[in-house]
């Protein structure tokens, strides 16, 4: 017997302004989180699996209209169908109070059954000659900071137990600390496997017993990288013979470092963007990629990267489209090169120098205090997406400090420029 052990859905996450930037594949991005859905359903049906578990945020949010919950219906009843079951509850996006009485109406089919949220719930079910128990709370509300396995029951004695919970466990990076609680609670319950959500990045917390994250089934924006699905569990009697992970996303994101120390020209810089571009783990992969790519490294054409970042936003777009047919989108780009011309040496300034000036400034200072006040009324007049630009917190110590060595740079090869043209002359 198989089951599918899925988290984290989202489905019909709106896009987080992805129609601002040229050329992004926004229909793509827009229908992936149901793409990916329906993968989940043909597999399921595929692999002729008795039962899914979803760990929570099934939904994103509140249904903007109600094709959402249609869509979820009627993959739901292709499920009905083919006689399998699916047991989901609420996690911090779907909470009981965040979702409204007529969408519960149309989720409700006779295989579809959703865990209680005000307390914990044990759901029996005979799955193809073998008596399982499900055990699961959802979230009342969107913030639900108790410890909710806690007063889960005690694994039912002849019966397969699961647990369902969505939580942040003792704290995961990048993720909301909610329904918290240690190893030892999950543990304690004695169950078979105990099937996590909330956390989007899989991961095998146990083997004996089986403890799991399935990660998100689709990443949405560039903070989930990689490979996303959900775990296939194979069973013998009353044993897990086999957890294996099954990709299901449909729209892959990635980060792409380029390093173009030593380029003299613009044909290397393109040459290792390429280079990089091509080398990557999913070199198998036939559907559409989004990358962020970042330009490091010392080179001689670090002032024109920096002059003209549109220039080369466009020309690096143009390049990745070519090579991949298309499939492949530059999400954004970032150069944080640095220049090789020698202030000191070239110039020969001393202490009284633009150089010693430069190095003399502090975050803290009146004059860079003024500049950011500028900063921010500016900021509230410019569009959306030039309001996430690092010169618009020029304080902060880590960006003064790189705006201080792009500034040095760019005038320094402005410099440079102008010494070799009289050099000609």
């Amino acid at each position: 017997m198989k089951i599918i052990h899925a988290a984290d859905l989202h489905l019909d996450s709106p896009l987080r302004n992805l129609e601002r930037y040229e050329s992004a594949p926004v229909e793509i991005v827009r229908g992936a989180t149901r793409r990916a859905l329906e993968n989940l359903v043909e597999l399921a049906i595929r692999e002729q699996v008795a039962l899914i578990l979803i760990s929570g945020d099934l939904y994103d949010s509140d249904w903007r209209d109600y094709n959402t919950g249609l869509f979820f219906h009627r993959q739901m009843s292709k499920l009905r169908e083919a006689n399998i079951q699916v047991v989901w509850l609420a996690g911090n996006h779907d909470a009981a109070n965040e979702i409204t009485k007529t969408m519960r109406a149309i989720e409700q089919l006779p295989n579809v059954h959703r865990l209680a949220d005000k307390f914990p719930q044990t759901l029996r079910l005979s799955l193809r000659g073998l008596d399982v128990a499900v055990h699961g709370q959802g979230f009342l509300n969107r913030t639900v900071t108790d410890n909710l396995a806690a007063n889960y029951p005690i694994a039912i004695p002849g019966l397969f137990n699961i647990g369902l919970l969505h939580t942040s466990l003792e704290g995961k990076s990048g993720h909301d600390h909610y329904a918290p609680c240690k190893l030892s609670d999950l543990l304690s319950k004695n169950y078979h496997y105990f099937a996590l959500g909330h956390v989007h990045k899989q991961e095998i917390i146990s083997r004996e017993p089986w403890i799991a994250f399935a990660g998100n089934i689709q990443g949405r924006h560039i903070g989930e990288t990689g490979a996303k699905g959900c775990l296939l569990l194979t069973l013998d009697n009353d044993q897990i013979t086999e957890v294996a992970p099954i990709y299901l996303d449909t729209i892959r994101w990635r980060r792409c470092l380029v390093n173009v120390t030593g380029a003299t020209d613009e044909d290397a810089i393109f040459e290792a963007a390429i280079t990089a571009l091509r080398s990557n783990d999913n070199a198998n992969w036939e559907h559409p990629e989004a990358i962020r790519v970042e330009i490091f490294g010392e080179c001689a054409i670090h002032a024109n990267l920096h002059q003209q970042p549109t220039r080369w936003i466009n020309e690096l777009r143009a390049h990745a489209a070519d090579i991949s047919n298309g499939r492949i989108w530059l999400e954004k780009i970032y150069f944080h090169t640095q220049g090789t011309f020698d202030i000191a040496q070239n110039l020969g300034m001393g202490e009284n120098s633009l150089e010693s000036f430069l190095q003399s400034l502090h975050p803290s200072d009146p004059i860079i205090k003024r500049l950011e006040k500028e900063c921010v009324t500016l900021a509230a007049k410019l569009p959306n997406e030039l309001k996430d630009s690092t010169w618009l917190r020029v304080s902060e110590p880590q960006i003064f400090a790189t705006l201080l060595d792009d500034i040095k740079h760019m005038i320094t090869a402005n410099v440079s420029i102008n010494l070799s043209e009289q050099k000609i002359l």
